[in-house]
């Protein structure tokens, strides 16, 4: 029988193979790689010598040949894929920081793991007490235009009630129509408008999130700060339903030995309007500089929804009626947590973030 350049054909794949599998690093595959699958390579090599073959014997020889090669070359992308991801391992590693300790000016301090915010963490309680209730939650968008923020609300344009908001308007289309909300009260109206859309009324939701005002931080504001929107619309709401809200939200989230109570208000969009106050949790009722010493802190306000809001919406105010309340959240965890000077949330200050860790 006549020999063949290929008759060890599988041995000489084998101890390729092996060598592949031996390859430890990138830069070794990169160096082994001519010598394996290159033109001075052994297959290539044993290619050339296929013109030694009678001709009916190359085919077959020829495609022994290219199967060898496939396999070889399948190893050794294997093996550079494998390579490749345990030198990123291997760099990641490296570059790995231990935060559980850090070292400043050659001592070792260690470090807390970070954690919600108190803000943050109060929303999350409202929520939850809200959800009890059978309130949904719901969110709006922080920038808004100015018939969201405003008009739909009932304040015109002109009209004498915006000067109770001092707002920060966006340098987006038109003058002064494009505004960072002042309120969550928009969110309202976002949600009366899908109900009408999708025939889904009644509405009972409560919508969190962040406003802003020109305001000078003080003990008790904020020029950022965080609200949280109720809404309920049905059939046959009044002030009773409202007032009833309020006291079960005092006692639910502040405790019963926290009172509330409604005091005339006014705002446009709300018609008959309250202020909402609960006893002061830092003197309890007996008066303090964060209650201006009345012994009650204002949470917000809140009212019966005035027909022209319902209108604006294309709500049918003979049929359905309904009442908000909206309040701020930074004021809650200033008073379930007896904080006197609510700027303490914006201050960074580690020892007084450490007590809610």
């Amino acid at each position: 029988m006549t020999s063949s350049p290929l008759d060890n054909l599988a041995d000489q794949t084998a101890e390729l193979l092996a060598t592949i599998a031996e390859l430890a690093t990138i830069d070794q595959l990169r160096e082994a790689e001519p010598q394996l699958t290159g033109k001075r390579s052994l297959l290539s090599t044993l290619q050339k010598t296929l013109g030694v073959l009678a001709p009916e014997d190359r085919k077959d020889a020829g495609a022994r040949l290219q199967e060898a090669r496939r396999v070889v070359e399948s190893a050794l992308d294997g093996r550079r894929a494998v390579l490749a991801d345990e030198a990123r391992a291997d760099a990641l590693a490296g570059d790995r920081l231990d935060l559980g300790d850090v070292v400043v000016a050659n001592v070792v301090w260690p470090a807390s793991v970070g954690h919600p915010s108190l803000v943050a963490i109060t929303q999350r309680e409202l929520e939850d007490v809200f959800v009890a209730m059978g309130f949904r939650v719901s969110e709006g968008p922080e920038v808004e235009s100015d018939w969201y923020n405003f008009e739909a609300l009932n304040i015109p344009p002109a009209h004498p009630a915006r000067g109770m908001w001092d707002t920060f308007y966006v340098d987006l289309g038109e003058p002064e129509t494009v505004v960072l909300r002042t309120h969550t009260s928009p969110t309202q109206i976002h949600l009366m408008e899908e109900a009408v859309a999708n025939h889904s009324l009644p509405i009972h939701a409560v919508m969190p999130g962040r406003c802003y005002r020109r305001d000078t931080p003080d003990a008790r504001h904020l020029a950022t700060f965080h609200q949280i929107e109720g809404l309920v619309v049905d059939r046959g709401i009044s002030f009773a339903d409202l007032a009833g809200v309020i006291e079960t939200f005092t006692r639910a989230y502040f405790g019963p030995d926290i009172e509330s109570r409604l005091r005339p208000g006014y705002f446009p969009f709300t018609e008959p309007s309250a202020e909402f106050e609960v006893t002061c949790t830092i003197c309890r009722g007996e008066g303090c500089r964060t209650c201006s010493q009345t012994g009650w802190i204002e949470l917000g306000g809140c009212g019966v929804l005035d027909p022209a809001v319902l209108d604006a919406v294309g709500i049918d105010g003979d049929e359905w009626s309904g009442f908000a309340f909206g309040f701020g959240i930074d004021r809650c965890a200033q008073m379930r947590h007896q904080i006197a000077d609510m700027r303490a949330l914006i201050e960074n200050d580690s020892r007084f973030l450490a007590e809610f860790s």
